[in-house]
């Protein structure tokens, strides 16, 4: 992969600070198509055709854009996912039309996969491997800080501009990133290292077939499963109690300040804890509190499992990354976090759908137990399956 030139710790600081901000556009982005659509005319399924769409290039490209960045480095894809994101969300200012959305869609997940990717693996070999959770953790802060500026900034510029200026004001932020890699900063490796041999001979199967992997992966499902099912059902299972909207967005307002304050804190205690006892406890924590999730009425009662939950999943993803980093061989670790992006948009694609129609079918709290019981039959079974070395 190579070393990053310059100080280290500082271009990690930078990193984190444009990730921010493309990440931010990219939220954004997601907000301002599904309103500006339905303020088109847009029915629900059609709205669901262009969420799906942000996923769809990460779905089926993923693996092979990992593989591509273990060839050629961070700096390229960087870049030319920056670029795609400024692409993407300017194109609904230039023109404002139903079918422009579809192209922002396409455009900007491709281009926020692309930088999403390569920013892991940036943040992976930075440091020591000792410090490795500690720096995921503050790339997962920045992810959260930017889930919440994004939609921030299409809400109030919907409202206070229009959808025009909005997608203008949101294309404006991978501004500030392409104007820093002009500039030389923050300092990446601009090939992947010459050392490294050819991963186009390595079949996906290889990296599952790893028994520490594949439990990765598993746990990783499960999670992303959760986080879905949280964001998915909450709006469902809040109206058919008869709370209000206003009350349904303060329950996941307080699920994502849980999510910051965690990955806040992590640095303080991640020396303490191993990345896979962090894990354990994400998956046995969350499984736990779904199944409390269905038979609460009281709002007190949901903000406090709500943040309890936040807290479950909020700490997993650095340490996922840290583990799945470690694990993974080292000519293959693009193509490793490649697999886990597409496993996650898969998720985010197909599950609503799935839990939708479940929920239709059986009602809401089976779905909610069924989770329940996958994540912490997962959980007892990575605790079973820690390697001696990630314990």
């Amino acid at each position: 992969m190579g070393e990053i030139r310059g100080h280290p710790v500082r271009d990690l600081y930078y990193l984190i600070a444009l990730l921010v901000l493309n990440h931010s556009a990219f939220g954004g982005a997601r907000v301002a198509v599904s309103l500006y659509a339905q303020s088109l005319g847009a029915d629900t399924s059609l709205v669901g055709v262009l969420m799906a769409l942000f996923s769809f290039l990460p779905m089926v490209a993923s693996i092979r854009i990992g593989r591509w960045i273990d060839r050629v480095g961070v700096r390229l894809p960087m870049q030319m996912g920056t670029v795609m994101v400024a692409v993407g969300t300017v194109l609904p200012a230039i023109r404002p039309e139903l079918s422009t959305l579809f192209f922002c869609c396409v455009i900007t997940g491709a281009g926020a996969m692309l930088f999403h990717v390569a920013a892991n693996m940036t943040v992976g070999s930075t440091g020591k491997p000792e410090d490795r959770p500690i720096h995921f953790s503050l790339l997962a802060l920045g992810f959260s800080a930017s889930g919440f500026i994004g939609p921030m900034i299409a809400g109030f510029g919907i409202d206070y501009l229009d959808y025009r200026w909005t997608f203008a004001i949101l294309a404006l932020l991978p501004i500030i990133p392409i104007f820093m890699f002009l500039t030389g900063r923050p300092g990446l490796p601009a090939t992947a290292g010459a050392a490294m041999p050819d991963t186009r001979a390595g079949k996906v199967l290889d990296l599952v077939s790893d028994p520490v992997l594949r439990r990765v992966y598993i746990a990783s499902g499960l999670l992303s499963m959760g986080w879905d099912l949280f964001n998915f059902v909450i709006p469902i299972y809040g109206r058919s109690i008869g709370l209000s909207a206003s009350t349904i967005g303060s329950i996941l307002g307080v699920f994502a300040a849980a999510t910051f304050v965690v990955r806040l804190s992590m640095p303080f205690y991640v020396r303490r804890l191993s990345a896979w006892s962090t894990l354990v406890f994400s998956l046995v924590g969350s499984g736990a509190t779904f199944v409390l999730f269905p038979i609460a009425e009281s709002v007190p009662v949901l903000f406090m499992l709500a943040f309890m939950l936040g807290i479950g999943l909020g700490c997993a993803q650095p340490m996922v990354m840290s583990v799945l980093y470690t694990a993974a061989p080292v000519n293959r670790r693009g193509e490793a976090v490649g697999l886990r992006t597409m496993l996650i948009n898969i998720s985010q694609t197909v599950f609503p759908l799935v839990f939708g129609a479940l929920g239709s079918a059986i009602g809401i709290t089976p779905v909610f137990w069924t989770l329940a019981a996958s994540m912490l039959a997962g959980g007892v079974l990575t605790h079973r399956g820690a390697p001696a070395a990630l314990k």
